[in-house]
Parts: C-alpha cells; sequence; structure tokens
C-alpha cells in the first residue's frame, strides 16, 4: 500500500465510497446473472412449450386423421413449421420386406410453391436400399441422421448435388419406430446448415414414437379386416369378400352394356374319404395345395380387376372343399370354358401328403353375367347348381349353367320336401314284376318294384325319387318299410301254396354302407314269418364293389339269416371277378340293355352268353330281365338262363292283379 491509498484509506468517507461501489458492483452482477439465468429459462420454457405444442399437434393429427397418409401429411406440416424448413418427405418401409427398397411415397408437405419439384421427382423415382441416400441409412441405424452440403460426406448422398442447385442447405431424416422396427421414415430439407442438438434429436425420436403408433394401430386395423373378410387356412378370399367383389362386378354389368364376366364354383371331388381316410390334418394339406394351384393356374389376363393387386381377391374359398373363381371381362363363354380345362388339367398332378400321393378332381359349375343377374346369391346358385350336374354327370368335369339346370333343382327341392311326407300320406306303394322259369313259363318269384303316385305330380319315377331319398337320408326308412311291405305280401301268397315263391327287394348302395341293414332284415323276417329262403335281396353291381371287404361282411350276416343274394345289373359296372368269386351271392342278374334286341345285336348276345358261362362256372343261378319278344325269350331259353322277367310275360302288377296272376296258374 503506498502513502496516498494509506491516506485515502485512512479517510473514512472513501472507504465507505468504495465499500459501496464494491457492494454495487456485487449486486449488479448477480442481478445479471439473474437475469440470465432467467432469459436462459423463458427461452427454455418458450423452447419446451413450442415442444409440447408440436407433440401435441402430432397426437392430434394421429388421432383424428382419416388415415397413415392423413396423419403422415399432418406431421410433416407441424414439423416443416416448427423448425422452419420448407420441405418434408414421407418414405414407407415395406411391411415383411426387411432389406426391400423404400416406397418412396407422393407424400410431401411443400412450402417451395412449385420450386422443388425437380428434387420431389428425383425422390419419388429413386430406390433407397442398403446405403444408397440418407433415408436408407437411417433405416440401417434405426437413428436420425443428417447430411450438409460441402461435408466430407455429402457426395455419399445422390441427391446433395440438385439440393444445392435449389438453395437447399441440409438433409435430415429420422425413424418412424414400432418397437425396434422402422416402419418409415421422414426427411426434411433445410435451407441452413443443420447440426441438430441433443433437443431436437430427442424431440424427433418422440415424434417417430408417436407416428409408429398410428401405423400400429392401422396394421392392426388392416389385419382386422383382412381376417374378416379372408379365409385363415388358404389366406384367399371368404365368402363375404367373394360376394362383395361379386357384388361390384354385378353393378358394373348393369351400368355397361357389353361388359360380361363369369363366376366358376369349383368343388373337389370325394374330399370326405381324404379326411376319413388320412386325417384333418391331411385334409387341410389338401385344401392349401388346391388353393395354389387354382391361385398359380390363372394366367394375369384371366384375374379380376381390382384395386388392390396382392391376387387373393380372385379365388375364394367359400368353406370347406368349395371355391370360386372370378372372371372379370370375359368375351363370351369361351373363356371361362378355357380356364376351367386348365384348372382341371392343374389338379390332375397328385398332391403328395407325407409319403401318400393323393389324386384329387374337381367338379366346375360356370355362371356367365350375361343371362342378366341382378342378385350375386341367385348368381351363385346358379355356378352351385352347374357344379352340381358336373358331379351327376360323372365329376372332374366342367358344367355351363342353363335355365333347364334351375328347373331340375326347383323339382328336387319340392321332390325332397314332398318325399318326407309321403309314407306317411301312403303316397308310396308296391308294384310286383313277376319272375318266370322259361321253360315251363310259371311265376316263381315276385321283384318289389317301389312306386310313388303324388296327388299332384301324378306317378314319380324311382330313377327320380331314390336318389333324392338317398341324398337326404330317407332311404333307410323307405327301404325298411318296402321290406316289410313285400315281406307281408309274400307271406299271404305262400299262403296254401305248393309252389316255392320268392320275393327280391332293391336294396341301395346307402342301405349297404349303413349299419342297420341286418338289423332291419332281421326283425322282418322274424315279424312276417315267411318260408326260409324265400327272401332275395338285390343289389348293384357298383355298389358292391364300392368297398368289396364290408360287402362281404355284411351279406355272411345275411346269408346266416337265410337270405338269398343277387347281383343286379351285372356287366354294366367295373366288374371284379377275384372279388366276385369271394361274394356269397346266389344270383346274376342280365342287365335289359344286354337283352333288348339281342337277336338282332351279335355283341349283346355274346355279352349274355359270357354271363351265364360265368354263372355256371361259379355255381350261380342266372335272371335276364327286359324280354320282350319271343326271340329274345328262345335265345335265352336256349342259353339255359334260368329265369326271366318282362313285358313278355308280365308288366309290373299291383297285389290284386300279381294274386289272380297267381290263381289263374293254379287253376
Amino acid at each position: 500500500m503506498n502513502a496516498g491509498e494509506a491516506g485515502a484509506l485512512s479517510n473514512p468517507a472513501d472507504a465507505e465510497i468504495a465499500r459501496l461501489q464494491r457492494r454495487l458492483r456485487r449486486e449488479t452482477a448477480a442481478r445479471q446473472e439473474a437475469e440470465a439465468i432467467a432469459e436462459r429459462g423463458l427461452r427454455d420454457l418458450f423452447q419446451r412449450q413450442q415442444e409440447i405444442g408440436l407433440l401435441e399437434s402430432i397426437a392430434v393429427a394421429a388421432n383424428e386423421a382419416a388415415g397413415v397418409d392423413d396423419a403422415m401429411r399432418r406431421a410433416l406440416e407441424a414439423v416443416c413449421r416448427y423448425a422452419a424448413w420448407p420441405l418434408g418427405h414421407l418414405l414407407l418401409v415395406p411391411e415383411g420386406g426387411a432389406g426391400a427398397p423404400l416406397d418412396s411415397t407422393p407424400i410431401w408437405h411443400d412450402e417451395g410453391a412449385g420450386r422443388f419439384d425437380a428434387l420431389r421427382r428425383l425422390s419419388e423415382s429413386m430406390v433407397f436400399a442398403g446405403e444408397v441416400g440418407l433415408p436408407a441409412r437411417v433405416v440401417g441405424t434405426a437413428a436420425p441422421a443428417w447430411a450438409n452440403a460441402g461435408a466430407a460426406n455429402a457426395g455419399d448422398y445422390p441427391r446433395m448435388p440438385l439440393l444445392v442447385q435449389l438453395g437447399l442447405s441440409s438433409l435430415f431424416a429420422f425413424p418412424v419406430v414400432i418397437g425396434n422396427e422402422v416402419v418409415a421414415v421422414l426427411e426434411f430439407f433445410s435451407r441452413e446448415l443443420q447440426t441438430p442438438d441433443e433437443s431436437m434429436l430427442r424431440l424427433m425420436a418422440q415424434i417417430g414414437t408417436q407416428l409408429g403408433r398410428v401405423i400400429e394401430r392401422r396394421r392392426a386395423q388392416d389385419r382386422l379386416v383382412h381376417d374378416a373378410l379372408h379365409d385363415p387356412l388358404t389366406q384367399l378370399g371368404n365368402r363375404k369378400l367373394f360376394l362383395d367383389r361379386l357384388d361390384h362386378f354385378l353393378v358394373r354389368s348393369q351400368r355397361i352394356p357389353d361388359y360380361q364376366f363369369a363366376v366358376l364354383f369349383v368343388d373337389l371331388d370325394r374330399f370326405k374319404a381324404i379326411n376319413d381316410g388320412l386325417g384333418h390334418q391331411a385334409g387341410d394339406q389338401v385344401i392349401v395345395a388346391t388353393a395354389r394351384r387354382l391361385t398359380a393356374c390363372l394366367r394375369q389376363n384371366d384375374l379380376v380387376a381390382r384395386e388392390a393387386a396382392d391376387g387373393d381377391y380372385v379365388v375364394s374359398r367359400l368353406g370347406g372343399d368349395e371355391f370360386t373363381i372370378l372372371l372379370d371381362n370375359v368375351t363370351g363363354p369361351a373363356t371361362p370354358i378355357r380356364v376351367a380345362e386348365r384348372l382341371l388339367k392343374a389338379l390332375a398332378t397328385p398332391i403328395v401328403v407325407g409319403q401318400q400321393h393323393v389324386f384329387v378332381t374337381a367338379s366346375i359349375g360356370i355362371a356367365m353375367s350375361s343371362s342378366g343377374y341382378e342378385d350375386v346369391q341367385v348368381m351363385l346358385r346358379d355356378a352351385d347348381i352347374a357344379m352340381y350336374h358336373a358331379k351327376q354327370n360323372g365329376r372332374a368335369r366342367w358344367m355351363m349353367f342353363d335355365q333347364t339346370m334351375q328347373e331340375g333343382a326347383l323339382r328336387r327341392l319340392t321332390l325332397e320336401a314332398e318325399l318326407r311326407l309321403a309314407l306317411d300320406a301312403n303316397q308310396l306303394f308296391l308294384q310286383y314284376q313277376p319272375i318266370i322259369t322259361p321253360g315251363d313259363g310259371m311265376i316263381s318269384g315276385f321283384e318289389a318294384l317301389l312306386r310313388w303316385r303324388h296327388p299332384v305330380l301324378g306317378m314319380i319315377s324311382p330313377l327320380e325319387f331314390i336318389p333324392v331319398a338317398e341324398e337326404v337320408g330317407l332311404i333307410g326308412q323307405i327301404g325298411s318299410w318296402v321290406l316289410e311291405a313285400a315281406c307281408l305280401q309274400l307271406r299271404e301268397w305262400q299262403r296254401g301254396r305248393a309252389l316255392p315263391l320268392s320275393m327280391s327287394v332293391n336294396v341301395s348302395a346307402v342301405q349297404l354302407a349303413g349299419g342297420e341293414l341286418v338289423k332291419v332284415v332281421t326283425r322282418v323276417l322274424a315279424e312276417t314269418g315267411i318260408a326260409h329262403g324265400s327272401l332275395k335281396l338285390e343289389l348293384t353291381e357298383s355298389a358292391v364293389m364300392a368297398d368289396a371287404d364290408h360287402a362281404l361282411a355284411v351279406f355272411k350276416e345275411l346269408k346266416a339269416l337265410g337270405v338269398r343274394l343277387s347281383l343286379d345289373d351285372f356287366g354294366t359296372g367295373y366288374s371284379s371277378l377275384s372279388h366276385l368269386r369271394r361274394l356269397p351271392i346266389d344270383t346274376l342278374k342280365i342287365d335289359r340293355s344286354f337283352v333288348s334286341a339281342m337277336d338282332s345285336h351279335s355283341d349283346k348276345r355274346q355279352i349274355a352268353e359270357v354271363v351265364v358261362m360265368l354263372a355256371r362256372t361259379l355255381g350261380l343261378d342266372v335272371v335276364a330281365e327286359g324280354v320282350e319278344t319271343r326271340a329274345e325269350l328262345d335265345i335265352l331259353r336256349e342259353m339255359g338262363s334260368d329265369f326271366v322277367q318282362g313285358y313278355f310275360y308280365f308288366r309290373p302288377l299291383d297285389a290284386a292283379a300279381a294274386t289272380l296272376a297267381l290263381a289263374d296258374e293254379a287253376s
């Protein structure tokens, strides 16, 4: 301290002034520091308010947007306004497409009034994959990234020269994520060089998570819609989706006079046998393989025109083994016919299920829009009816719907409903076709023939109503009634008659396949008490050979009851002599198709001779049916046919007339 300072400080007034000055400086510095802190706090608060506002606007956009595209447009706009960026763009990551190029969408926020059109066109045309472009880098790292003009790595970004040319300096992008999965990228373009700080990166990460929830909700909604409209096993469209598309085409056909389309109804043949024989899991594999074949078989020009391009609207699975196909813009019946034939060929190759080769065929019905449909259900019904006719005509084929099929379907529905009432209403009755020994012309027995006289429809052929009875499950009840009525009538004729008399009753394939036939026969024999060995059951060759082992087991039980067995329509089916030798049958019947005009057709006569010789070898009787002329009778008598039946002797008789015929013989 020098003498001046000591003197100054020695002055009390000066010392006080100095102290006050120091205090003032400290208070000023403290106030300035507090103001600076307050200013920084205000700036941070304002910044935070801006960030919160941005996040709130993104949340509102996510909740109010009509869809993902709308939400992304609003988000691009909000971020651009927040950061004063003139241009923003959306790129989507293909769902399930790891490594696939980004989908550069046409969704932008653009404040350039056309100035950035060249950049937009370039961006939408580029393939962003691998290391190409900033968006691809963001997908690869799942982290925000930016690039500035003039930076050392600016050359890694193909659009950078155009950015600079347009007065832009920076490119910034951040990921939209669901969990750890990048589902989209938002990219932005800035006039100023950018070096995002931690606050900016944190904010964009929050936005990316928010927008990820939008896409996640949309995916969940899409999955729900997809599941509601698609078959879970094959992923084909289901009945609901098919009918929706069919309605769309139907409206178009009503609006455009020359527009035509077609519906193909595809049903696998004998699919139940696959399920029963190999199990439902194998059946599912067959369904999936069939769906793939049907879809792959269709050429692109046959496919339904769709808003979507995923292809599964073309072939639909209605359920079970039923599929439908829509063909758009057909020029006439030739197109669906060509497609149907191609489908049948594609299905002809066996499907390998485990170690088993499964052969699948299908029946296809076709309905054309040119028939003038106004209701989707009617068109689908007609394609179904045509498919049913394809099955009835031998399966593994296609049929085009025509109006006679509809009339036949209505007739069948009527018969089904009326047949359920016919038995109780006494509309069913029996006639009896005498079976004659050709040597003396005497009646040796009768064949019971089922008839139906409807009060309105009149006489209905058994060829028409018996298949209906089999399909709707009435044949068992009707067959039991026929057997009982025939045996009761036989018992009446056998009383007081010295000569043996038999009764032949036809048994359907459905009755043979079921488990009630032996039980019914046992009951009827016990209740009617007809002579032992006088009941003969007639079964068609095809019914027996369909499951020869099962038939053998049933036949053995029937033989133990004293029932005689006859193989009807012999030679018209797929005769198997090895099986025929095993079956305990008593009689072969020569079908009327071989007997008719056999005197003028040597081939028919030769077939009949072979049947007679075969019967003799196996120790069987022979009955020839359909004898109408003396010439036919003479030939059969010469061959050695044991029995004949036909119009030459008798037409089918009611019980009273048959009783008179027996009485005439006895007189």
